[in-house]
């Protein structure tokens, strides 16, 4: 596997971390596999187990990431250009009760946030996945952790 993490700061409240793999698949696979609700189960499972999305991958369409009993994120897809990119701006929190938080003052310190994923075709069907990430500076770490691994089960998946 060939993931580079790295990290800089991007404003006060978040940073932006960045992430890449080569997967011996073509684009059309990794671009499915990525966002189809049984895989996105299983490569997303790094992140927090039975993660799933509500709503639609169209662009400018509102999505919910859950993590069933935890709450999750909302968010709108910014951009769609299928199979080379997705944007995601993240908008809020979600609690465990389904409770979605756009304006507390923590949510606010890192709102809007993009998460973005650049399919680049390679020759002999490989495809190399970028993934571009504001966070809240809380969650670097944790990130910097389960990023490798979810990308490690989505290469397994398409492979």
């Amino acid at each position: 596997m060939s993931d580079s993490p790295s990290s800089s700061s991007a404003s006060a409240g978040k940073t932006q971390l960045h992430f890449s793999i080569i997967i011996q698949a073509p684009r059309d696979k990794v671009w499915h596999t990525l966002l189809e609700q049984d895989t996105y189960r299983q490569w997303t499972a790094a992140f927090a187990p039975n993660s799933c999305y509500e709503g639609s991958w169209d662009e400018g369409a509102e999505i919910r990431f859950l993590a069933p009993g935890a709450g999750g994120m909302l968010a709108r897809i910014a951009e769609r250009r299928e199979p080379e990119f997705i944007s995601i701006q993240h908008l809020g929190m979600i609690d465990a009760n389904g409770v979605v938080d756009r304006d507390s003052p923590m949510v606010r310190a890192w709102t809007p946030a993009f998460e973005n994923y650049t399919l680049i075709a390679l020759d002999a069907g490989r495809t190399e996945l970028r993934i571009d990430q504001d966070i809240a500076a809380d969650y670097e770490a944790m990130m910097q952790e389960r990023w490798p691994k979810a990308l490690a089960a989505l290469k397994a998946l398409c492979e």
